[in-house]
């Protein structure tokens, strides 16, 4: 991939995964500029965490990455797309129910900016059964999540949900 290509990986990370992490480095090493777009919010479900947070767990989990910023938007994925001067929409796809939902969203964005192409990049596959309604569940019954997400999201996460005795 040319290096000024700028890719945006928009989500809502909440909270951000190490399978997140995990595609926004592998996307790093393609593309010359990385932005991780951060839904304000979200219109599908609700969130545990507000966005101040997620804009944190993210910055603070992506910091050692030279060429990837952050940023917030509540607009078109096309539109945060355009903001960045972005060609690329950069996907993580776990399994086949990702693709189905992930195709039907790639077909709308093309339909609405032809310019913009999205990749999709599969998971590695020790991340290939991780999600964020996942890790929320292990916490909230007070299980280990420490390899599932980013160090400062595990300590935040045991402070909303202790561990059980």
């Amino acid at each position: 991939m040319p290096s000024n290509v700028t890719a945006i990986v928009p989500g809502t990370f909440d909270p951000v995964t190490v399978g997140h992490i995990d595609i926004v480095r592998r996307g790093a090493c393609k593309f010359g500029r990385v932005v991780v777009g951060l839904v304000e919010t979200p219109l599908r479900k609700s969130h545990l965490f507000d966005a101040d947070e997620r804009e944190y767990f993210l910055r603070e989990a992506l910091q050692d990455i030279p060429n990837v910023e952050v940023d917030r938007f509540n607009c078109l994925v096309v539109e945060f797309a355009r903001r960045w001067e972005a060609h690329v929409i950069l996907k993580g796809l776990r399994a086949i129910s990702d693709f189905e939902y992930e195709f039907a969203m790639a077909q709308l964005n093309r339909k609405l900016a032809p310019d913009i192409e999205t990749v999709f990049m599969m998971a590695s596959p020790e991340h290939s059964f991780l999600s964020s309604s996942g890790v929320k569940e292990i916490a909230a019954f007070g299980g280990p999540v420490d390899d599932l997400v980013p160090t400062v999201v595990a300590r935040r996460l045991r402070e909303l949900y202790p561990p059980r005795a």
